[in-house]
C-alpha cells in the first residue's frame, strides 16, 4: 500500500460515452484472462492485470481504484506505474514457467503447430527481460 505521502496513482482520461464501455470490455476481459492465466501455464497473468489497469484507467475512475486497492493486483499495478520494472525474481520464474508450458505444448499439440507457443513465450521472454530490471 503507497503511503499517506504518496497518493495512488490514479490516471485520468476524458473519454466520449461510447468508448467507456469499450474500455471497460477491454479490462473485463483483460483481468479475466489474467485471472485465468494463474492456472493455465501458456497464459501469462501479469500482462493482462497490467492491460486490465491500462483499459479501466481510461474507462472508469471507480474500476481503477478498485484494482490499485486490490491486494492481490494492487501492488503489481502501483510498482509498474511507479517504477516501470520488474523484479528480477518475477521474471526468473515467469521465464522457468514459460520454458516449462513451452516443453509441455511440444509434447502435447499436433506437430504442425507445435512452434506456436514457443514463438510466442521468446516474444514475451524478450520483452521481459528488455524491461528494466528491480531487486
Amino acid at each position: 500500500m503507497p503511503s499517506e505521502s504518496q497518493p495512488d496513482p490514479v490516471v485520468t482520461f476524458s473519454v466520449s460515452g461510447w468508448v467507456r464501455p469499450v474500455w471497460m470490455a477491454g479490462g473485463a476481459l483483460s483481468l479475466l484472462l489474467g485471472f485465468i492465466g494463474i492456472f493455465l501455464p501458456l497464459l501469462p497473468t501479469t500482462p493482462f492485470v497490467l492491460l486490465a489497469a491500462f483499459c479501466f484507467a481510461r474507462g472508469s475512475e471507480r474500476w481503477e481504484r478498485w484494482m490499485l486497492q486490490h491486494p492481490r493486483w494492487g501492488p503489481m499495478v502501483r510498482d509498474w506505474r511507479t517504477n516501470r520494472a520488474v523484479p528480477l525474481r518475477a521474471k526468473q520464474l515467469a521465464t522457468v514457467m514459460m520454458t516449462a508450458s513451452c516443453l509441455w505444448a511440444w509434447w502435447v499439440i499436433p506437430s504442425v503447430w507445435r512452434f506456436v507457443p514457443a514463438l510466442c513465450c521468446v516474444a514475451t521472454g524478450i520483452w521481459l527481460w528488455r524491461l528494466p530490471t528491480r531487486r
